[in-house]
Protein backbone atom coordinates (compact mmCIF):
# COMPACT_ATOMS: atom_id res chain seq x y z
CA UNK A 1 0.00 0.00 0.00
CA UNK A 2 1.54 3.36 -0.92
CA UNK A 3 1.63 5.56 1.81
CA UNK A 4 0.45 9.00 2.02
CA UNK A 5 1.55 12.25 0.90
CA UNK A 6 1.36 15.01 3.10
CA UNK A 7 1.61 18.32 2.59
CA UNK A 8 3.24 22.12 3.81
CA UNK A 9 0.30 24.38 4.56
CA UNK A 10 2.19 28.03 3.50
CA UNK A 11 4.49 29.44 5.50
CA UNK A 12 7.53 27.95 7.07
CA UNK A 13 7.97 28.54 10.73
CA UNK A 14 11.46 29.07 9.33
CA UNK A 15 12.91 32.38 7.40
CA UNK A 16 13.25 30.29 3.81
CA UNK A 17 9.75 31.65 2.95
CA UNK A 18 7.77 34.81 4.93
CA UNK A 19 5.86 36.87 2.30
CA UNK A 20 5.82 40.53 2.45
CA UNK A 21 2.17 42.51 2.71
CA UNK A 22 1.04 45.94 2.61
CA UNK A 23 -2.13 47.23 4.68
CA UNK A 24 -5.27 49.00 3.14
CA UNK A 25 -4.56 52.27 5.24
CA UNK A 26 -0.91 52.21 4.39
CA UNK A 27 -1.87 51.50 0.55
CA UNK A 28 -4.37 54.00 0.34
CA UNK A 29 -2.13 57.16 2.06
CA UNK A 30 0.17 56.65 -1.79
CA UNK A 31 -0.07 58.53 -4.52
CA UNK A 32 -1.70 56.52 -7.96
CA UNK A 33 2.31 56.15 -8.95
CA UNK A 34 3.43 55.16 -5.84
CA UNK A 35 0.95 52.65 -5.45
CA UNK A 36 2.25 51.06 -8.66
CA UNK A 37 5.91 51.21 -7.58
CA UNK A 38 4.38 49.83 -4.27
CA UNK A 39 2.87 47.05 -5.60
CA UNK A 40 5.55 46.16 -8.17
CA UNK A 41 8.16 45.45 -5.73
CA UNK A 42 5.90 43.66 -3.52
CA UNK A 43 4.23 41.26 -5.77
CA UNK A 44 8.04 40.69 -7.39
CA UNK A 45 9.30 39.66 -4.13
CA UNK A 46 6.63 37.58 -3.22
CA UNK A 47 6.33 35.82 -6.98
CA UNK A 48 10.13 35.26 -6.38
CA UNK A 49 9.48 33.78 -3.22
CA UNK A 50 6.75 31.83 -4.82
CA UNK A 51 9.65 30.16 -6.75
CA UNK A 52 11.57 29.48 -4.03
CA UNK A 53 9.16 27.67 -2.04
CA UNK A 54 9.06 25.56 -5.14
CA UNK A 55 12.98 24.57 -4.76
CA UNK A 56 12.26 24.43 -0.56
CA UNK A 57 9.79 21.48 -1.07
CA UNK A 58 11.76 19.80 -3.30
CA UNK A 59 14.49 19.68 -1.16
CA UNK A 60 12.75 18.37 1.35
CA UNK A 61 10.57 15.52 -0.61
CA UNK A 62 7.40 17.75 0.15
CA UNK A 63 4.67 17.29 -2.51
CA UNK A 64 1.64 18.87 -1.68
CA UNK A 65 2.23 22.88 -0.62
CA UNK A 66 -0.83 25.24 0.00
CA UNK A 67 0.05 28.28 -1.28
CA UNK A 68 -0.89 31.47 0.71
CA UNK A 69 -3.99 33.53 -0.42
CA UNK A 70 -1.79 36.64 0.70
CA UNK A 71 0.85 36.81 -1.90
CA UNK A 72 -0.33 40.16 -3.93
CA UNK A 73 -2.49 42.03 -1.54
CA UNK A 74 -4.76 44.64 -2.97
CA UNK A 75 -5.52 42.35 -6.24
CA UNK A 76 -9.57 42.59 -5.91
CA UNK A 77 -9.71 46.22 -4.18
CA UNK A 78 -12.91 46.95 -6.30
CA UNK A 79 -12.41 49.81 -8.84
CA UNK A 80 -8.55 49.84 -8.68
CA UNK A 81 -7.27 47.96 -10.99
CA UNK A 82 -3.61 48.72 -10.26
CA UNK A 83 -2.71 44.95 -8.91
CA UNK A 84 -4.03 43.41 -11.37
CA UNK A 85 -1.84 45.97 -14.02
CA UNK A 86 1.44 45.11 -11.70
CA UNK A 87 0.66 40.87 -12.16
CA UNK A 88 0.46 41.19 -15.70
CA UNK A 89 3.62 43.00 -15.65
CA UNK A 90 4.93 40.14 -13.82
CA UNK A 91 3.53 37.32 -16.23
CA UNK A 92 6.49 35.59 -17.07
CA UNK A 93 7.87 35.12 -13.65
CA UNK A 94 4.50 33.96 -12.24
CA UNK A 95 4.50 31.12 -15.36
CA UNK A 96 8.17 30.36 -14.01
CA UNK A 97 7.29 29.78 -10.22
CA UNK A 98 4.41 27.41 -11.65
CA UNK A 99 6.21 25.84 -14.09
CA UNK A 100 9.17 25.25 -11.10
CA UNK A 101 6.28 23.20 -9.21
CA UNK A 102 5.17 21.07 -11.80
CA UNK A 103 8.60 20.08 -12.65
CA UNK A 104 9.27 19.09 -9.56
CA UNK A 105 6.35 17.20 -9.18
CA UNK A 106 4.56 18.98 -6.57
CA UNK A 107 0.64 19.63 -6.09
CA UNK A 108 -0.63 23.07 -5.33
CA UNK A 109 -3.76 23.59 -3.66
CA UNK A 110 -5.24 26.99 -1.95
CA UNK A 111 -7.51 27.59 0.66
CA UNK A 112 -8.77 31.42 0.70
CA UNK A 113 -9.65 33.16 3.78
CA UNK A 114 -12.84 32.30 5.63
CA UNK A 115 -14.27 35.93 4.81
CA UNK A 116 -15.30 34.74 1.27
CA UNK A 117 -18.86 33.97 1.69
CA UNK A 118 -20.25 33.01 -1.39
CA UNK A 119 -23.77 32.26 -0.11
CA UNK A 120 -24.32 34.84 2.20
CA UNK A 121 -27.34 36.14 2.81
CA UNK A 122 -26.35 40.15 1.95
CA UNK A 123 -25.34 40.71 -1.76
CA UNK A 124 -22.68 43.25 -0.76
CA UNK A 125 -20.44 40.19 0.76
CA UNK A 126 -21.83 38.04 -1.89
CA UNK A 127 -20.55 40.23 -4.62
CA UNK A 128 -16.87 40.85 -2.72
CA UNK A 129 -16.59 37.32 -2.00
CA UNK A 130 -17.41 36.51 -5.81
CA UNK A 131 -14.83 39.06 -6.49
CA UNK A 132 -11.80 37.75 -4.12
CA UNK A 133 -13.12 33.90 -5.00
CA UNK A 134 -12.13 34.67 -8.96
CA UNK A 135 -9.04 37.09 -7.65
CA UNK A 136 -7.76 34.12 -6.40
CA UNK A 137 -8.54 31.76 -9.80
CA UNK A 138 -6.67 34.47 -12.05
CA UNK A 139 -3.50 34.63 -9.60
CA UNK A 140 -4.07 30.18 -9.77
CA UNK A 141 -4.17 31.05 -14.03
CA UNK A 142 -1.38 32.97 -14.12
CA UNK A 143 0.79 30.58 -12.65
CA UNK A 144 -0.43 28.31 -14.98
CA UNK A 145 -1.86 26.04 -12.39
CA UNK A 146 -4.54 23.14 -13.63
CA UNK A 147 -8.07 23.94 -13.92
CA UNK A 148 -9.37 20.85 -11.76
CA UNK A 149 -9.01 19.65 -8.35
CA UNK A 150 -5.44 18.63 -8.60
CA UNK A 151 -4.96 22.08 -8.02
CA UNK A 152 -7.85 22.70 -5.48
CA UNK A 153 -9.38 25.97 -4.91
CA UNK A 154 -10.59 25.12 -1.55
CA UNK A 155 -13.47 26.92 0.80
CA UNK A 156 -15.84 25.60 3.84
CA UNK A 157 -19.69 25.97 3.73
CA UNK A 158 -20.12 29.71 4.26
CA UNK A 159 -23.05 31.27 6.11
CA UNK A 160 -24.58 28.18 8.45
CA UNK A 161 -28.32 27.36 7.29
CA UNK A 162 -28.12 28.10 3.61
CA UNK A 163 -26.62 24.52 2.03
CA UNK A 164 -29.22 25.04 -0.72
CA UNK A 165 -27.79 28.84 -1.73
CA UNK A 166 -24.74 27.49 -2.11
CA UNK A 167 -25.77 24.46 -4.10
CA UNK A 168 -27.45 27.12 -6.66
CA UNK A 169 -24.37 29.53 -6.74
CA UNK A 170 -21.44 26.99 -7.39
CA UNK A 171 -22.79 25.97 -11.46
CA UNK A 172 -23.11 29.67 -11.96
CA UNK A 173 -19.36 30.27 -10.88
CA UNK A 174 -16.76 31.02 -13.27
CA UNK A 175 -14.98 28.29 -15.02
CA UNK A 176 -11.87 29.31 -13.46
CA UNK A 177 -12.87 28.88 -10.16
CA UNK A 178 -15.78 25.98 -10.62
CA UNK A 179 -13.29 23.46 -12.11
CA UNK A 180 -10.85 23.66 -9.29
CA UNK A 181 -13.51 24.20 -6.42
CA UNK A 182 -13.77 22.15 -3.27
CA UNK A 183 -15.73 22.46 -0.26
CA UNK A 184 -14.36 21.92 3.22
CA UNK A 185 -16.83 21.27 6.61
CA UNK A 186 -15.77 22.75 9.78
CA UNK A 187 -16.66 23.22 13.61
CA UNK A 188 -19.94 25.34 13.50
CA UNK A 189 -21.68 25.83 10.18
CA UNK A 190 -20.90 22.79 8.10
CA UNK A 191 -20.61 19.35 8.86
CA UNK A 192 -19.67 16.61 6.63
CA UNK A 193 -23.41 15.46 6.21
CA UNK A 194 -24.84 19.10 5.85
CA UNK A 195 -22.27 19.29 2.65
CA UNK A 196 -22.58 15.88 1.14
CA UNK A 197 -25.45 16.88 -0.91
CA UNK A 198 -24.39 19.79 -2.39
CA UNK A 199 -21.03 18.12 -3.03
CA UNK A 200 -22.72 15.30 -4.85
CA UNK A 201 -25.53 17.77 -6.98
CA UNK A 202 -22.80 20.16 -8.05
CA UNK A 203 -19.89 17.40 -8.45
CA UNK A 204 -17.46 19.18 -6.24
CA UNK A 205 -15.15 17.33 -4.25
CA UNK A 206 -15.47 17.23 -0.64
CA UNK A 207 -12.11 17.83 1.78
CA UNK A 208 -12.81 16.08 4.83
CA UNK A 209 -11.50 17.61 7.66
CA UNK A 210 -11.66 14.83 11.30
CA UNK A 211 -10.72 17.51 13.68
CA UNK A 212 -13.77 19.29 12.65
CA UNK A 213 -15.98 17.01 12.46
CA UNK A 214 -15.12 15.78 16.26
CA UNK A 215 -15.58 19.36 17.44
CA UNK A 216 -18.60 19.27 15.57
CA UNK A 217 -20.36 16.46 16.90
CA UNK A 218 -18.33 16.02 20.23
CA UNK A 219 -16.79 12.98 19.45
CA UNK A 220 -14.24 11.57 22.05
CA UNK A 221 -11.32 11.52 19.33
CA UNK A 222 -10.51 10.88 15.73
CA UNK A 223 -10.92 7.04 16.32
CA UNK A 224 -14.51 7.56 16.52
CA UNK A 225 -15.95 5.03 13.46
CA UNK A 226 -17.52 8.03 11.35
CA UNK A 227 -14.38 9.38 10.74
CA UNK A 228 -13.58 6.40 8.47
CA UNK A 229 -17.42 6.55 6.99
CA UNK A 230 -16.66 10.33 5.76
CA UNK A 231 -12.89 9.60 4.56
CA UNK A 232 -15.08 7.14 2.28
CA UNK A 233 -17.94 9.03 1.65
CA UNK A 234 -15.89 12.02 0.62
CA UNK A 235 -13.57 10.08 -1.60
CA UNK A 236 -16.76 9.03 -3.56
CA UNK A 237 -16.67 12.97 -4.40
CA UNK A 238 -13.46 12.76 -5.80
CA UNK A 239 -13.08 12.35 -9.38
CA UNK A 240 -10.33 10.61 -9.80
CA UNK A 241 -10.44 9.24 -5.98
CA UNK A 242 -6.68 9.25 -6.15
CA UNK A 243 -6.85 12.96 -6.20
CA UNK A 244 -8.94 12.73 -2.63
CA UNK A 245 -6.93 15.56 0.40
CA UNK A 246 -7.67 15.41 3.75
CA UNK A 247 -6.77 17.48 6.29
CA UNK A 248 -5.07 16.40 9.11
CA UNK A 249 -4.63 18.11 12.52
CA UNK A 250 -5.26 17.31 16.37
CA UNK A 251 -6.43 20.20 19.45
CA UNK A 252 -3.98 21.35 21.20
CA UNK A 253 -5.47 20.47 25.00
CA UNK A 254 -7.38 17.74 23.63
CA UNK A 255 -9.70 16.64 20.89
CA UNK A 256 -12.58 19.18 21.10
CA UNK A 257 -9.63 22.20 21.19
CA UNK A 258 -10.32 24.07 18.00
CA UNK A 259 -6.73 25.25 18.49
CA UNK A 260 -4.20 23.69 16.26
CA UNK A 261 -1.03 21.92 18.09
CA UNK A 262 2.16 22.45 17.01
CA UNK A 263 3.00 18.66 16.13
CA UNK A 264 0.99 15.99 15.27
CA UNK A 265 0.25 13.62 17.77
CA UNK A 266 -2.47 11.31 16.85
CA UNK A 267 -3.30 10.01 13.09
CA UNK A 268 -6.41 8.50 12.54
CA UNK A 269 -6.23 5.09 11.43
CA UNK A 270 -9.14 6.21 9.02
CA UNK A 271 -6.29 8.01 7.15
CA UNK A 272 -4.41 4.56 6.97
CA UNK A 273 -5.14 4.98 2.34
CA UNK A 274 -5.66 8.46 2.02
CA UNK A 275 -3.52 9.42 -0.99
CA UNK A 276 -3.09 13.27 -0.05
CA UNK A 277 -2.95 14.50 3.48
CA UNK A 278 -2.33 18.49 4.13
CA UNK A 279 -0.81 18.55 7.92
CA UNK A 280 -2.28 21.89 9.68
CA UNK A 281 -0.01 22.25 12.56
CA UNK A 282 1.12 25.25 13.70
CA UNK A 283 4.63 23.76 13.15
CA UNK A 284 4.72 23.30 9.82
CA UNK A 285 7.59 21.72 8.09
CA UNK A 286 8.38 20.53 11.91
CA UNK A 287 5.14 18.81 11.68
CA UNK A 288 6.02 17.34 8.54
CA UNK A 289 9.55 15.85 9.87
CA UNK A 290 8.18 14.91 12.64
CA UNK A 291 5.74 11.92 10.96
CA UNK A 292 8.66 11.03 8.43
CA UNK A 293 7.57 13.28 5.68
CA UNK A 294 9.84 16.09 5.44
CA UNK A 295 13.48 15.46 4.80
CA UNK A 296 15.41 17.99 6.81
CA UNK A 297 18.21 19.85 5.04
CA UNK A 298 21.36 20.86 6.47
CA UNK A 299 23.50 23.95 5.95
CA UNK A 300 26.82 23.90 6.27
Amino acid sequence: MTAPTYGLVCLTTGPEIRFRTITLTRYRALTADQRYGTLLDLYADNTARVRRAADYCAARGIRLYRLSSSLFPMLDLQGDDTGAQVLAHLAPQLRDAGHAFQDHGIRVLMHPEQFIVLNSDRPEVRESSLRAITTHAHVMDALGLERSPWNLLLLHGGKGGRAQELQAIIPDLPESVRLRLGLENDERAYSPRDLMPVCEATGTPLVFDAHHHVVHDHLPDQDHPSVREWVLAARRTWTPPEWQVVHLSNGLDGPQDRRHSHLITHLPAAYHDVPWIEVEAKGKEEALAALGACTPVRTA
